[in-house]
């Protein structure tokens, strides 16, 4: 069992900068990925930055490359996802999530094993 707990998440005009972080309750390096979700009131639960823990490897939807940077930090457990440039489209709540399946398929179809409880980001226009 692990449990992830984020921070870092707010309100804040459209350009404006964020950092999200997780702390996970065990050793990140168990993990094959660690990713960021968010997900919109009425709307799927959508993954859109992850990285392979192991080798650093890190992987973007394109509503989000060149934008947002997803890193880890093993001697801490953190994963953080740093964000810049945000737009009105980006308001959502924030997750955290952790997969133990091999080759990240959890994440991959959206189903990791663990979850945060999630953080609120506004964008405002």
């Amino acid at each position: 069992q692990v449990q992830l707990v984020e921070s870092g998440g707010g309100s804040v005009q459209a350009g404006g900068s964020l950092r999200l972080s997780c702390v996970a309750t065990r050793n990140t390096l168990d993990t094959y990925c660690m990713a960021w979700f968010r997900q919109v009131q009425g709307r799927e639960r959508e993954g859109f930055a992850y990285i392979w823990t192991r080798s650093g490897l890190t992987h973007y939807i394109d509503s989000v490359r060149g934008r947002f940077t997803i890193s880890q930090d093993n001697a801490k457990n953190t994963l953080s996802l740093q964000m810049n440039n945000l737009k009105p489209e980006d308001t959502a709540m924030y997750y955290c999530a952790a997969d133990y399946t091999s080759f990240c398929a959890g994440v991959r179809d959206g189903h990791p094993d663990y979850w945060g409880q999630g953080t609120q980001v506004t964008v405002s226009s």
